[in-house]
């Protein structure tokens, strides 16, 4: 008879869920072991207050982890069955996974399993080369795999129109001293298990820039010089915007960067234009698209992402107390 998933299948899968990316590199998930199974919670300690007082962006980020957790358990042979938000009486319970039929797992699975290491959020330019059609088809796949639309952005009145709702919403979160406290409070200037390095904040923005950018501290850039003349940009979106479907759409943003990291591209989130709710129905306008969008990608080659610190797996896992 199968007992379940153990602690040691959950530590080994924990390795690979950490690596998912999260707003600020907060990591505001938590790992369960109960009954057989392993459950996905969010963190209420690890939440933005000022920058996502709704909880999305921490439901993203444990969608991305469950993923991760999903391609681990099946890589190992252990594939799981999921059911998100499985108890109502518990809000911050978001995922609970347990032990499928035993099987090989499959090339793709296997691919996107051995990117999880390598995907890095690259927030430096990207090279002027053209992202070829196959790699935006694959793309494409990824989000439609897990229940999701991608939108990509080609051409320079498409990203220019774009740019211009980015922008506004960039300028409305930058008038809040809440929110700017809140991004210092996660810059990391000295080693640390979380926040964002200044190594890897990118260089500075410049009034002329199509997309906005996150101030984290990165080096300057001679004047007038443009960040990035024309990038691709993809808009990732589901089919709703309850908490169910923010977690769909983490786990379809985890593996379309998996996927990106497979063919050799590099991704940085621009999560401005989500996270002003005002911004967010004008993308969504200007898409034409049915549902919601929940992730702003901008896309290309470029030189190898740097990698953001983790915390301790035993800080992340909640395992059964057993008795003396």
């Amino acid at each position: 008879m199968d007992i379940g998933y153990t602690e040691a299948h959950l530590r080994a899968a924990a390795v690979d869920a950490v690596r998912a990316p999260s707003l600020h590199n907060t990591q505001p998930w938590r790992f369960r072991l109960r009954e057989g199974g392993i459950e996905v919670l969010a963190d209420p300690t690890r939440r933005l207050p000022a920058s996502d007082p709704s909880g999305w962006a921490v439901r993203i980020a444990c969608g991305a982890a469950l993923f991760n957790l999903r391609m681990a358990l099946a890589v190992a042979g252990r594939p799981a069955r999921v059911r998100l938000r499985p108890d109502p009486a518990e809000p911050d319970l978001l995922a609970r996974l347990v032990p499928d039929v035993a099987r090989r797992p499959t090339p793709a699975e296997q691919s996107l399993y051995a990117a999880i290491p390598r995907r890095f959020s690259n927030r430096l330019p990207f090279w002027p080369d053209p992202v070829p059609a196959d790699a935006r088809w694959r793309l494409g796949e990824a989000a439609r795999g897990e229940q999701c639309w991608l939108e990509l952005l080609i051409g320079v009145s498409a990203v220019t129109a774009f740019g211009e709702i980015a922008r506004g919403a960039h300028r409305v979160l930058e008038r809040d001293p809440a929110y700017r406290a809140e991004r210092v409070r996660w810059l990391r200037e000295e080693p640390a298990p979380d926040g964002v390095p200044v190594s890897a904040g990118g260089p500075q923005s410049e009034p002329q820039d199509v997309l906005p950018a996150r101030g984290f501290g990165g080096r300057d850039r001679a004047p007038g010089r443009d960040f990035e003349p024309e990038p691709l940009v993809g808009v990732l979106g589901s089919a709703g915007n309850t908490a169910v479907d923010q977690v769909i759409a983490g786990q379809a943003l985890q593996r379309l960067l998996l996927a990106a990291t497979d063919v050799g591209l590099s991704v940085s989130l621009l999560s401005q234009p989500i996270e002003v709710p005002t911004a967010r129905e004008q993308l969504r306008l200007s898409l034409g698209r049915l549902g919601t969008p929940q992730m702003v990608l901008r896309i290309g080659y470029g030189q190898p992402g740097r990698p953001t610190p983790r915390r301790s797996i035993d800080d992340v896992l909640d395992l059964p107390v057993v008795p003396a």
